[in-house]
């Protein structure tokens, strides 16, 4: 257990978020690595870009394996290609100390990111926007003396 405050509070918050945010909190640690790595080249310190790129294919690894390839279908094996992308451009970026790939990568979950919070967005709305179970039992009785005045 740690006594860092910091470390407590982002362990509840992993602990207590919903798959969604755990989702954008993956995408956000691998972005946030990948500019620790970008400037760890920068700076001549390939030791820490070394850790910051493994931390990030561990996040890509992770990405990987909560695909659900039955229930997301073509979504899902799109996404495992681009991931195992992305991990190979790593490889490449590590070996040759090369910002270029660690860039591209960086953009590219970036815009994953957004991309999937827009479609969390949506689904929260879709969501929103359909009456409860409960609501649409409740539907008014005929009260057009049977007439049918529904399309």
């Amino acid at each position: 257990m740690t006594n860092n405050p910091y470390q407590k509070y982002k362990n509840t918050q992993v602990e207590t978020a919903s798959q969604e945010k755990l989702l954008l909190m993956l995408y956000d640690g691998a972005i946030k690595f990948l500019k620790q790595a970008i400037k760890g080249v920068e700076e001549n310190d390939y030791e820490a870009a070394n850790n910051y790129l493994v931390r990030t294919q561990d996040i890509i690894h992770e990405l990987m394996a909560t695909l659900d390839m039955e229930k997301g279908g073509e979504i899902a094996r799109n996404l495992e290609s681009l991931y195992d992308y992305m991990n190979r451009r790593l490889i490449e970026a590590n070996v040759n100390k090369d910002i270029e790939p660690m860039e591209e990568v960086r953009d590219m979950l970036a815009e994953l990111r957004e991309t999937w919070q827009e479609a969390i967005k949506k689904v929260k709305q879709n969501k929103a926007d359909q009456p409860s179970k409960d609501e649409t039992n409740k539907r008014p009785q005929n009260l057009s003396g049977g007439i049918n005045i529904e399309g």
